[in-house]
């Protein structure tokens, strides 16, 4: 049997960070590995959000090296000292179904998340990602406040 595997949403919100925080604290204690995975929602023609609006780069590239920069660069960087085996990556899609899918491919043993995300307007609209998750996931659901 090889290490474990905690997968760890991550979106750049403070709520995010602190669930990659307890994912990697928990993981060095087990000897776990994470990964970092951030999605993308891309409405390239009709944003969700009044942020979105205001603040979506009109450029993919832009915004996937904005995603690896400031979200995914900057959580290893914070925990590069950590001794835990961490790796990320972004993908494009719906957030729920992209990290149901990805937790089930790498069969992830746990999935971190925050209990709140970047979008708030859109928690209240469509549902939560971390609700959504802990229905449909699979595996434990760690709701991280």
């Amino acid at each position: 049997m090889g290490k474990q595997l905690y997968m760890v949403a991550v979106d750049g919100s403070e709520w995010g960070n602190r669930a990659a925080d307890r994912a990697i604290t928990l993981a060095r204690q087990t000897g776990a590995k994470v990964r970092l995975i951030t999605v993308i929602p891309w409405s390239g023609i009709q944003p969700l959000t009044l942020d979105e609006m205001a603040h979506r780069p009109l450029d993919k590239k832009q915004e996937e090296a904005t995603a690896k920069q400031e979200i995914l660069d900057a959580i290893m960087k914070k925990h590069e000292d950590s001794g835990v085996d961490i790796s990320g990556e972004f993908f494009w899609g719906h957030p729920v179904e992209t990290i149901h899918e990805t937790a089930k491919r790498e069969k992830a043993n746990m999935i971190f998340v925050g209990r709140r995300g970047r979008s708030k307007v859109a928690d209240l609209l469509l549902g939560s990602v971390a609700n959504s998750l802990a229905h449909t996931a699979g595996v434990p659901v760690v709701l991280v406040p």
